[in-house]
């Protein structure tokens, strides 16, 4: 199919996903199964946005997200329903590491993002000050948060700075590669904001988040993969869309949206394509720009949304070279806090943390290590080759790993990860009252509900069920949808 400015088809209504990250397809896949018709048009040869798969040492492995959270049900029953149920995989091993104060130290368990509810987990993480100062929170006064706050501003508040650095900011800068003292409690860790606004200790509040997730008996793996990578999910989703009669449609740029008596017109650089709803499932910058003209204070507000980069570091060792390197069994990886210095913020032993990558290069052991935080991104302009190095260094210092790889690759990745300021739950809201004004118009993805997976895909799920309750959009049959 290719675009077309011809209006003679209507019916079923027709809706156009730009977009062709995970949310995009998402949300084509929930149109479609609704009964109308959809064309998703991707700008570059590629779907799946931060989800990719390539080959290291000849393994394909993730170049970008490895796994999803599968205590939500969104990603785990999308990939079910694509066909991959039986490929989904939990974690080899899911025991971490943190690299502070210059050891390996274990991840201690019993925490919400970091923040403990019994400080005798924190083990050795902390020093003998940082636990004092953790011991006099029950004693201080309620904080004041109003309608927002950061996370290390509050957390330190309550339990001392040292929990923050060495806690807290590893585990969001995994998730946002941000800065906890400057990401929103009330967008990030909306549990904890909770606590925040009922006063008292946070402990004490901690300890009834974790009190009632045991009362809710969640079982099963808190993560989990897919055999031959994460990164197979989007091409799944995409064959489900065009199986079912949608069209999918990639080095297909929007460069205008304009709205008509009957809809919407679709501009790209091959034609028209017109449309009676618009799913904008793209990052803040490229949504803020196609609706400049049409509603200029979303536009506005998208504008200001600001992203981290970041890098990934893969690499192959023979696993001749690693046998002697103990610090390397038994774990899946390591974080690693900013406050140490350190240019790697993360480390993952892919061999052990995956039995799939395990079992498909019995020869070979990969790792990947990511570099890059919000503010802290002159790293990622230097050569591959020297991230490779410093990844090298930093490495060997933590493990003592000396071998080089027998092959590497550096995935850049550009203004990938929306950053969630104070404030940030207000500007979605904001966004959101400015688009509810345009008819059948809805936008999804990481900049409004969380950067995982299966919150792209519940913002994808929520603007489609938005776009099929539009009452001018008339849908069809599934076999009609396939016309």
């Amino acid at each position: 199919m290719q675009p077309s400015a011809h209006r003679a088809d209507r019916t079923p209504g027709h809706v156009v996903v730009i977009g062709g990250g995970i949310a995009g397809l998402a949300a084509a896949q929930r149109l479609l199964a609704s009964g109308v018709r959809v064309t998703l048009l991707e700008a570059t040869a590629r779907l799946g946005g931060k989800l990719m798969t390539g080959e290291v040492g000849g393994v394909r492995v993730d170049l970008g997200a490895e796994s999803v959270l599968a205590r939500r049900p969104e990603a785990v029953a999308l990939a079910r329903s694509v066909g991959l149920g039986d490929r989904l995989q939990p974690p080899a091993t899911a025991t971490a590491a943190l690299w502070t104060r210059d050891a390996l130290r274990p991840m201690p368990k019993g925490h919400v993002m970091g923040v403990p509810g019994d400080p005798a987990v924190l083990g050795d993480v902390l020093s003998p000050e940082g636990l004092a100062r953790i011991a006099r929170e029950r004693d201080l006064a309620p904080t004041a948060v109003g309608d927002d706050v950061a996370v290390g501003a509050y957390v330190a508040d309550r339990l001392g700075r040292e929990v923050v650095d060495r806690l807290v900011e590893p585990l969001l800068g995994g998730v946002y590669a941000g800065d906890a003292y400057r990401i929103s409690l009330r967008a990030a860790v909306p549990q904890l904001f909770e606590v925040a606004r009922q006063g008292g200790s946070l402990l004490d509040g901690v300890t009834r988040i974790q009190e009632q997730a045991a009362a809710r008996q969640q079982t099963g793996p808190v993560f989990q993969g897919i055999e031959g990578g994460i990164g197979t999910l989007p091409d799944a989703v995409a064959d489900a869309v065009r199986a079912g009669g949608g069209t999918v449609l990639t080095e297909t740029p929007v460069l205008g949206l304009t709205r008509t008596a009957e809809g919407w017109d679709v501009r790209t650089d091959t034609g028209v394509v017109t449309a009676d709803g618009v799913v904008l499932a793209t990052p803040a910058w490229s949504a803020s720009t196609l609706l400049a003209a049409e509603s200029p204070a979303a536009s506005a507000e998208l504008a200001g949304v600001e992203y981290a980069s970041m890098a990934l570091v893969t690499m192959a060792f023979r696993r001749s070279d690693v046998a002697g390197v103990p610090a390397l069994d038994g774990r899946s990886g390591f974080l690693v806090p900013p406050v140490d210095g350190r240019t790697i913020k993360a480390a993952t032993f892919s061999t052990r943390k995956w039995r799939w990558v395990d079992a498909s290069a019995p020869d070979l052991f990969l790792l990947r290590t990511s570099v890059g935080r919000y503010g802290e991104e002159d790293h990622l302009h230097r050569e591959d080759g020297e991230l490779v190095d410093v990844s090298l260094s930093d490495l060997a210092a933590a493990t003592g790993l000396a071998a080089r790889p027998v092959d590497t690759e550096v995935t850049r990745w550009i203004g990938g990860l929306p950053q969630y300021p104070v404030g940030h739950f207000v500007r979605v809201a904001r966004i959101r009252e400015e688009i509810a004004k345009l008819p059948a118009l809805r936008v999804c993805g990481a900049v409004y509900d969380g950067v995982g997976i299966p919150a792209c895909i519940a913002s994808a799920h929520r603007a489609a069920d938005e776009i099929i309750a539009t009452p001018t959009l008339v849908r069809g049959t599934r076999t009609e949808a396939g016309q």
